[in-house]
């Protein structure tokens, strides 16, 4: 009975060890996560209510990271971002943001497979707009620049395949130049969101040896 007991304590201390490793100095990271918003809105004018805008946003975050220390990761990402609006008796106006820039995060172990990680990222790049300007459509290319923090939790296994999920708060200035109707327009957007994301992610050398 000792032995058997013995025995399991030593497979758990194993299991945990190979779990803690994922996240050593010296290993890599691979994956992405995905967001998907909608909202709708109506109008109240008096007696009178409405149907306003309806909005639909899809995001996906791949991302590649190397653990310069235990616990500590960073390396490059790309963020795209879909949004879709909608007004009433208008055509849909469509706006995609495509950017790329270093992130950080770092791990704190809450247990044999569970951790708690707060991300930063910066994002630069740039974002295509569609406008009805008299019934005709007009596309205005726009400078972005988008900076992101916040906390997060992922679930992995000893193999290295992790569910994560993050909220965060992100902050974006964008510059652009448009002419529309022969009129030169110089504008700068500032937008503060709040974002919720689900991910997959995948740790090499979740079955390296102690010291490999």
């Amino acid at each position: 009975m000792k032995k058997i007991t013995l025995f399991s304590l030593f497979i758990v201390l194993v299991q945990w060890h190979l779990s803690a490793q994922l996240m050593d100095k010296g290993n890599f990271m691979v994956g992405s996560t995905i967001g998907f918003s909608t909202a709708n809105s109506k109008v109240t004018t008096g007696a009178l209510e409405s149907q306003g805008l309806t909005a639909q946003q899809f995001n996906i975050a791949p991302v590649i990271g190397y653990f310069l220390l235990d616990n500590l990761a960073a390396g490059l990402g790309a963020d795209f971002t879909l949004n879709t609006v909608t007004e009433p008796n208008s055509d849909k106006t469509d706006d995609s943001d495509l950017l790329f820039g270093p992130f950080a995060r770092y791990y704190l172990q809450l247990g044999d497979n569970v951790a708690f990680f707060v991300v930063g990222n910066v994002g630069f790049g740039n974002s295509r707009d569609e406008q009805v300007v008299n019934d005709t459509k007009q596309r205005i290319q726009t400078n972005v620049l988008a900076v992101g923090t916040g906390p997060g939790l992922t679930v992995y296994s000893k193999g290295g395949f992790a569910l994560e999920t993050i909220f965060k708060y992100n902050y974006a200035r964008s510059n652009f130049d448009s002419t529309i109707g022969g009129v030169s327009t110089k504008s700068e957007t500032r937008t503060n969101q709040f974002s919720l994301s689900l991910g997959l992610q995948y740790y090499f050398g979740g079955f390296q040896r102690a010291g490999g």
